[in-house]
């Protein structure tokens, strides 16, 4: 490092000072130097110890309650039950644990797969290589878009505005220059020389030399005071985390109740009023669904990234079931944002240019040079090489093909400059860039200023070392700044009626879904002053026009149909022209009617609140967006009850990516401050991947409701034995189901088809209705129906009479034949000796009904077929350790003892295997019924045939 501060330095005492050049590092110092500084990458704060964490999992209230159980369960003398007790908050809450850190290393494996990337020059060459890996003495490029990687002093700028909100506070961008700072009394991020790590650029390009990396760098310091923030819980771990706690007191009521109307009305003794009440307080406990609902989440959040969909939160999951409106940039998103020049308007005359992508090679007809208008299309060449700022790339080991780096338009224009012939050398050769106004959204244009080394005949004013500036962007602005025209190699004036034909060859161009650019130039007159947008910019010399195709992406029109079938809107908003947004949404089937509504920033500005609302009911499309603009039709949107997704790959696409309910950035063409802002960034820019997105969000969220619905379905046959003993007295009705069956259940048999649940592909018509309320609960009153007083209720139905027919079958004359013929070994035996038996049969029939309850809650309206029976393959495996477990349960001498089970005679397997047949069979009828309301079954009249529709 210098001993002098590196902003007090000139640029060739900054390359000195640290032992770099303008051609950059060689590949050993930077070894070396990476070896010495280690990565740049900030040091992570350490999280909680797992103890700590697992002793969270062990210690919060619902967990606490059942230490408590167990507790006094020792104490009334059933050491077994206590111990068991205990034992299923420790496995719980090991699970538990497990899960969440299973989420945690899925989203962080998943943020590592986008790695930020820089762009150096090393060893005279431009590279993109992984900011982590830049160290002291590299040569950055920076532009418009880009976050900057590490702190570095500027020494060659244009226009370079930096935004240091992340450090500061302050959002107005700060002006850099590369000058030396020798003012005193200001702090470092102050220097008008520096740019910092965690910054980004705003406009302008610009090189700077590393100085400092990692946790050297302002922002790591900023990291070292800063305390890791924790992660709000979605509305949707809101919601389980109220809903658990509510059940947690219905439950713990309830198990008071029963244990006070034991005592009092029905004269249990202390122990069996304590059992009974305990057994209810163990049932109705939800404790694992909130860490079950997380995993669901972060397994969505996997699936997602295997399609190319980044999501950089759980909570975004829920969200995306709920899109209502998408808000599409078009070039980048829609289009391929592999530009490639097709027409040239020049000296009155079309060329079409030949040739795909970025390859150099291609032909212009008809040959201009042997119509004379040759040398007027090598300057507007010329002007597309100046005003650029795109490097091509060619073929290489790791890269097949031609490849840019920076901007797709600009790499389009130098790909079209290298096919006529004008070569990048020689262009720096004889205009060497002295400046350069950036981009701007609002000019809607660029310029570059070089001085001239050699004179051109057909500019009168051109001198041998003048300055010249070339201009490019969009025509019509463009227009209105040129008072003359290159025409045949010579400088004409711009009259108007030749204005007029040149607006119509950009309308004809634009409706043929073409992006058009005018090019122009202006000598500069000899005179001091800076050079200012209003200097430079004025009495435009028009060169042409170039119009180039940005094909759609593939899949893009199918995606668009199947979001259109889901009822969501696709809402078109660019910064193009309005001609050539119409003519691609058309192509790719976004538009419905024959005249939708084209209406330019401009035109929104003069619309108030209640104009803009009405407009966007309509079917429109906003074309000349600024950036303000665009956040103004997403809030409009928002007002109106809509949950609005935004897609862009730009700066400009910023403000409207944070403001969205869901913003979504490309991976490959985005900025990084477009990717910054975004919450799901799509790593391969396909744009199909939104719908798929959709789709998952909305599968979540009903296969969240599966397992929800199975479990709860569950709880029935395990609270009521306990409310009806309770109520008639264990003289009257035994027992039906132990404590140590419920956990039995709740921890073994039913955990592992409830986390296949959450895995289930969507239903087919998931994307065939549309999006769900924000307010829709979870929990809603049809699946407490579903789950309580249908499924549950089939399921107790069924196991009690499996338990009367064990318990009281042998007595009933009119089966005591058939029982005896069976079940010899049972037969004969009193009621007490029967008791085990009947309780082993009715926690069996428990498990086999949740078989059948599995299958039944896949889908909620479809049959089971209509998804494959052997689809899910999670779930078959679910099944197979839950009856694994039962048979354990029931014949491994050691658990049965521990359960107090008796092995079940084989007949009586006959019976208990009907169990998932019939709640299957009656739910498939429910369903069945629910579908023929919704589509009734109509009548051929002529053939008398019916027909269900479905």
């Amino acid at each position: 490092m210098p001993s002098l501060p590196i902003y007090s330095l000139r640029v060739a005492e900054v390359y000195q000072a640290l032992e770099t050049s303008p051609q950059g590092l060689p590949a050993s110092e930077i070894e070396a130097r990476q070896s010495l500084y280690g990565s740049n990458q900030l040091s992570e704060q350490p999280g909680l110890p797992g103890w700590r964490r697992f002793l969270i999992h062990v210690a919060h209230p619902m967990a606490l309650l059942l230490w408590t159980a167990g507790i006094v369960s020792i104490a009334f003398g059933d050491a077994t039950l206590g111990v068991i007790i205990w034992i299923v908050v420790l496995v719980n809450a090991g699970f538990s644990y497990w899960r969440e850190h299973r989420a945690e290393q899925a989203i962080t494996a998943l943020r590592q797969l986008l790695p930020g990337y820089a762009r150096v020059v090393r060893e005279e060459n431009e590279v993109k290589v992984p900011s982590s890996e830049l160290v002291p003495g590299d040569m950055l490029i920076l532009a418009e878009g880009d976050n900057i990687p590490a702190d570095a002093r500027v020494v060659e700028e244009y226009g370079l505005r930096v935004n240091n909100s992340t450090l500061t506070g302050e959002a107005v961008p700060a002006r850099k220059t590369s000058e030396a700072s020798l003012r005193e009394g200001i702090s470092e991020v102050e220097r008008p020389n520096l740019v910092f790590a965690g910054t980004s650029v705003v406009s302008g390009t610009t090189r700077a030399v590393v100085y400092a990396t990692g946790m050297l760098t302002q922002f790591g310091r900023l990291a070292r005071l800063t305390q890791a923030v924790r992660e709000e819980p979605s509305q949707l771990q809101k919601d389980m985390l109220f809903i658990t706690r509510r059940l947690s007191v219905i439950a713990l009521i309830l198990g008071v109740i029963v244990f006070s109307v034991g005592i009092v009305e029905v004269g249990l003794e202390l122990p069996t009023a304590f059992l009974l009440a305990l057994g209810i307080i163990v049932a109705a406990l939800p404790e694992g669904l909130p860490a079950t609902v997380t995993l669901s989440l972060a397994m969505a959040v996997q699936r997602l990234a295997t399609q190319g969909v980044l999501v950089k939160k759980l909570a975004i999951i829920e969200a995306l079931g709920t899109i209502s409106v998408i808000c599409t940039d078009k070039s980048g998103t829609l289009t391929q944002n592999q530009m490639t020049v097709q027409r040239i308007w020049v000296s009155g005359r079309e060329v079409t240019v030949s040739g795909a992508g970025y390859e150099p090679r291609g032909e212009f007809t008809p040959d201009p040079y042997r119509l004379g208008f040759g040398q007027d299309l090598h300057m507007l060449l010329t002007a597309s090489a100046c005003c650029n700022n795109a490097r091509l790339t060619p073929p290489s080991p790791e890269s097949p093909h031609w490849t840019c780096l920076g901007d797709q338009t600009e790499a389009a224009l130098r790909v079209a400059a290298l096919k006529g012939g004008v070569d990048d050398e020689q262009i720096h050769r004889l205009y060497p860039r002295i400046h350069e106004l950036p981009f701007d959204a609002r000019r809607k244009r660029m310029s570059t200023v070089h001085r001239a080394i050699e004179m051109d005949t057909a500019f009168s004013t051109g001198e041998q070392g003048q300055s010249v500036a070339f201009v490019k962007g969009a025509p019509r602005e463009m227009l209105q700044l040129c008072t003359h025209v290159l025409w045949n190699h010579q400088v004409i004036p711009l009259e108007d009626s030749l204005r007029t034909k040149i607006l119509a060859v950009n309308d004809r161009y634009a409706r043929g879904a073409l992006r058009v650019l005018a090019l122009a130039r202006r000598d500069l007159p000899q005179r001091a002053g800076g050079f200012t947008a209003e200097r430079v910019e004025s009495d435009l010399t028009l060169l042409g026009l170039v119009a180039m195709m940005d094909p759609p992406r593939a899949g893009v029109a199918e995606a668009i149909q199947k979001l259109q079938g889901a009822g969501v809107r696709l809402v078109m908003i660019t910064g193009d022209y309005g001609l050539t947004a119409e003519s691609l949404a058309r192509r790719v089937g976004m538009l419905q009617t024959d005249t939708p509504r084209i209406l330019t920033g401009a035109e929104v500005d003069g619309l108030n609140e209640f104009e803009l609302q009405n407009i966007l009911k309509e079917e429109a499309i906003f074309a000349r967006m600024a950036p303000e603009h665009k956040l103004r039709l997403v809030s409009a949107l928002q007002t109106s009850g809509e949950v609005v997704v935004v897609t862009g790959d730009g700066v400009n696409d910023a403000p409207a990516l944070r403001k969205a309910d869901v913003g979504i950035a490309m991976g490959v063409t985005g900025t990084d401050v477009a990717k910054e802002a975004a919450d799901i960034i799509l790593t391969n820019d396909h744009f199909p991947a939104i719908a798929t997105a959709i789709e998952e969000g909305r599968a979540v969220f009903e296969n969240l409701r599966k397992f929800i619905t199975y479990i709860f379905s569950s709880n029935v046959p395990e609270i009521l034995p306990f409310l009806l003993t309770a109520m008639l007295s264990p003289e009257v009705l035994p027992l039906a189901l132990g404590v140590k069956q419920i956990l039995a259940i709740d921890l073994g048999t039913d955990l592992f088809p409830a986390l296949a649940l959450g895995t289930e592909k969507p239903e087919p018509d998931v994307m065939q209705h549309p999006p769900r309320r924000r307010t829709q609960r979870l929990i809603d009153r049809s699946l407490v129906r579903r789950s309580f007083l249908w499924l549950g209720l089939i399921e107790s139905v069924l196991c009690y009479l499996g338990f009367f027919f064990v318990l009281y079958g042998g007595s009933a004359s009119y089966i005591s034949q058939l029982y005896r013929e069976l079940f010899p070994q049972l037969y004969g035996l009193s009621r007490v000796e029967l008791y085990p038996t009947a309780v082993t049969v009715f926690y069996a029939g428990v498990v086999m009904a949740q078989v059948g309850n599995a299958f039944a809650c896949r889908t909620e309206r479809h049959r089971g077929r209509t998804l494959g029976w052997l689809s899910n393959s999670q779930l078959l495996l679910g099944i197979g350790i839950d009856l694994l477990i039962l048979l354990a349960l029931v014949y491994f001498p050691p658990l049965a003892r521990l359960f107090n089970h008796r092995p079940i005679p084989l007949y009586m397997w006959l019976g208990l295997v009907l169990y998932p047949l019939v709640i299957y069979s009656l739910d498939w009828i429910r369903k069945w019924i629910f579908r023929w309301r919704e589509h009734p079954i109509q009548t051929d009249v002529n053939s008398n045939i019916r027909k269900e529709v479905l």
